[in-house]
């Protein structure tokens, strides 16, 4: 017996044997070099020609696999976010998992009216709000896709309601690299230069190649602003198996890995240990409904072994969890969840997104998000493993209790219990005389009653009014 020493591997398992995960890697290397990528902008073809790629009809890039190598070995597998006041919130390394949502949809739940509508400015707020008091999310995102501004300007719009609502790490899209520029000057206000920005940044850009194999001109882009900058980006994509990639699931992530990685050699390409994130929504499309669906067990499955095949390569991993097919918050919505969840945390994959997404992605919800924040606390207790050492293993405390009768009066047990077990703030344990007696309360009733408490009392730290001044300026012009 090891002695005087404390063990706690964390709880992890494996999709992929390493050789396989070689395999998937080695494939998409292949696929650059054979079939190579669209890039439909000509600034980022002329550097990806003249670092040695061959280019066809001006945007059909082939990659050689000594560049890839080159460039994988420039990213970073290490960075932090900070929170808008300047703390340390979110450390990127191996086998880390943090959560939030996501971006996009078209339509809310409405938290007053339980009524599905279009997504608005004032929407954001209240997700940004939400998010800052959760204790399971670590980065904001906005849950829709603001409509009630002009559309040209409602990543902006997006951008400003959450900013001005969370202290928290926020991940947020750009229409283009104009937009991005507006973003990037919003954050120098808030942490009142451009230096102090790139100190502390707070702010990560997420952006998307698209399937199969094409940069769009805006993605590109917006990847070389922050490239440029060394501005922390996710650059993922989303293959619909069935649809836009492979049907077989490892087809889809050799497409995946290999959409990502022409991102990778970019950004390292203009900046060597640029932050970027790689992975994406790696799912299935439903051949009876058309769907990209976001409960199946196929995106539990892909995700953990894109994870793996990133974390292989010294990629941090952009994942996917706490999302559903169902309308509303039922037993459908938490059974998918909870798989989703419990695959990413055990994945090793780094930022995980969409949580609170119901409706197959097209509608966000604040109640899948509360609920959600307790799967993860649920998940991140049997992740973190048990710890093994000459005080857990209490031998001493089971012969005092073998004379005593009980553990309950051991000062063992109130020394560690609060620390090995997991207190629920949703699920419920009480007896049924107690449960019946206030209510008969279901999961739904409680997270229902928690979110409207959240939203009564809850606010981060308001702005500076200067600094509203200015954000106010920038999203009028």
């Amino acid at each position: 017996m090891r002695v005087n020493q404390t063990q706690r591997a964390g709880v992890h398992f494996r999709v992929l044997r390493d050789d396989q995960c070689e395999q998937i890697a080695l494939a998409a290397i292949e696929v650059l070099g054979r079939v190579g990528a669209r890039f439909y902008e000509p600034q980022a073809v002329e550097i990806l020609r003249k670092a040695g790629c061959e280019v066809t009809d001006g945007y059909i890039v082939r990659f050689p696999s000594a560049l890839i190598r080159q460039a994988l070995g420039t990213v970073p597998g290490r960075f932090t976010l900070y929170t808008r006041a300047g703390k340390p919130a979110i450390m990127v390394e191996p086998n880390r998992a943090y959560f939030g949502p996501g971006p996009t949809c078209c339509y809310f739940v409405d938290p007053q009216t339980r009524v599905r509508r279009l997504f608005v400015k004032h929407d954001a707020a209240l997700v940004a709000r939400v998010c800052d008091a959760l204790p399971n999310i670590d980065y904001v995102m906005s849950l829709g896709s603001v409509s009630d501004v002009p559309q040209d300007a409602a990543d902006v719009h997006e951008f400003d309601a959450m900013v001005r609502e969370t202290d928290k790490p926020i991940m947020t899209w750009a229409f283009s690299r104009k937009s991005l520029v507006l973003l990037h000057r919003m954050c120098a206000e808030v942490k009142g230069s451009e230096e102090a920005y790139a100190r502390e940044p707070f702010m990560i850009h997420y952006g998307e190649p698209s399937s199969p194999l094409k940069h769009s001109a805006d993605a590109v882009q917006k990847l070389v602003f922050c490239a440029e900058r060394g501005i922390p980006l996710v650059y993922a994509p989303c293959p619909i198996a069935g649809g836009t990639a492979p049907t077989t699931l490892a087809g889809v992530l050799v497409q995946d890995l290999a959409e990502t990685l022409g991102g990778v050699v970019l950004s390292q390409l203009i900046r060597p240990g640029t932050p970027i994130v790689v992975g994406g929504v790696v799912s299935i499309l439903d051949m009876r409904t058309t769907i990209l669906s976001y409960g199946a067990p196929e995106l539990s499955l892909l995700s953990a072994a894109a994870a793996e095949v990133a974390a292989s390569l010294g990629l941090p991993m952009f994942s996917t969890a706490g999302c559903t097919d169902s309308k509303c918050l039922d037993e459908q919505a938490a059974a998918e969840a909870m798989m989703s969840i419990t695959f990413a945390a055990l994945s090793g994959a780094n930022f995980v997104h969409d949580v609170g997404y119901i409706e197959s992605a097209m509608t966000g919800s604040l109640e899948q998000l509360v609920m959600c924040d307790e799967l993860i606390g649920m998940a991140r207790h049997v992740a973190r493993g048990i710890r093994v050492d000459d005080e857990t293993l209490a031998v001493g405390v089971i012969a005092d209790a073998v004379e005593a009768g009980d553990f309950l009066t051991h000062e063992h047990t109130a020394r560690h219990f609060r620390e090995e077990f997991y207190f629920p703030r949703l699920m419920d344990r009480r007896r049924f005389g107690e449960w019946a007696a206030s209510g008969r309360e279901t999961m739904g009733d409680r997270v229902r009653a928690m979110l409207a408490l959240i939203l009564k009392k809850h606010r981060a730290p308001a702005l500076p009014a200067g600094v509203r001044k200015k954000l106010d300026e920038i999203v009028r012009a």
